[in-house]
């Protein structure tokens, strides 16, 4: 089992799109057996909120399942436990810097460097009210990653 995290500042918009579309592509795939989905916050701010209702629109514009989240911060054991943990974008990395252990930092990778585009960032849907391009680059990354880990 691969446990993956998807993180972004406050989960509730680009880590949870991350969570749900890589869970669809791996169900669709057959190996919901083989991998540990989830997603994190470098923030406590949207402590125990559920996706940003823009971010769950486009999820199910593109018929991508999801379920009922909560936010959260992301610990140090979750990122001990975690095989691979990928942020949104460089203040992300300085964030999770702060939280997790100096030697996990080698599980974080920029998410869009499996869509060919290393420390490229997925723009902000919060700020930019451009959720269909965030949710582009996050399923073309998402191709990526599957691919990748499945090499």
């Amino acid at each position: 089992m691969q446990k993956v995290m998807f993180v972004c500042h406050g989960n509730i918009c680009r880590s949870p799109m991350g969570e749900f579309i890589f869970k669809d592509l791996v169900k669709k795939a057959g190996l919901e057996d083989q991998f540990v989905i989830d997603s994190a916050a470098v923030s406590y701010e949207e402590q125990g909120n559920g996706i940003y209702p823009p971010a769950a629109r486009k999820l199910s514009e593109h018929r991508i399942p999801f379920g009922s989240h909560a936010a959260h911060r992301i610990s140090a054991a979750e990122a001990a436990e975690s095989d691979l943990i990928l942020i949104m974008d460089s203040s992300n990395e300085r964030l999770i810097s702060r939280i997790i252990k100096q030697e996990d930092m080698q599980k974080v990778h920029y998410l869009m460097e499996y869509a060919g585009k290393p420390y490229q960032s997925v723009s902000d849907p919060w700020y930019t009210g451009d959720f269909e391009t965030a949710y582009q680059d996050i399923y073309s990354a998402c191709l990526g990653l599957l691919k990748t880990l499945l090499e």
